[in-house]
């Protein structure tokens, strides 16, 4: 159960503290300067952990497995942080702005389930659509 729980758990706590950090980063610095630093510190933390849990791990084996979609992750990431950053510079409160980009979120990604992977598309997850979709309008009536 537990191997089922905690990785759920970090999630839910790395968001909490990426969304403080987002709305965070200083009103008159560039969101890509940030970002610079931001990516050099993931980057050693990945590196750190990574040798930490394979004693005998080898970057470069590993890097000999790579696909596109490292490549693309690393970009649409940038996409991610940047719109959450100026998001809140815009003036999105961070009690809405990520449960408004999570709803719809998971709205696209019942739809990219379906269509990409072939998970059922059920009338549960219509309704559950539409719950969100109504949800959103009582989150963001002023």
């Amino acid at each position: 159960m537990i191997s089922y729980v905690w990785p759920i758990a970090l999630v839910v706590i790395s968001n909490v503290i990426y969304q403080i950090c987002a709305k965070s980063v200083p009103e008159g610095m560039n969101p890509l300067a940030s970002l610079t630093v931001t990516y050099l510190v993931g980057a050693i933390t990945s590196a750190i952990l990574f040798f930490v849990l394979n004693k005998d791990g080898s970057l470069v084996r590993e890097y000999s497995k790579l696909n596109w979609a490292p490549f693309v992750f690393g970009i649409v990431l940038v996409g991610l942080e940047v719109g959450f950053i100026y998001a809140y510079k815009a003036g999105w409160q961070v009690s809405t702005a990520s449960i408004v980009q999570s709803s719809f979120l998971a709205v696209a990604l019942i739809f990219v389930g379906f269509l990409l992977y072939q998970e059922a598309l059920t009338w549960n997850k219509i309704v559950g659509v539409v719950i969100c979709l109504i949800g959103l309008v009582f989150i963001n009536y002023k």
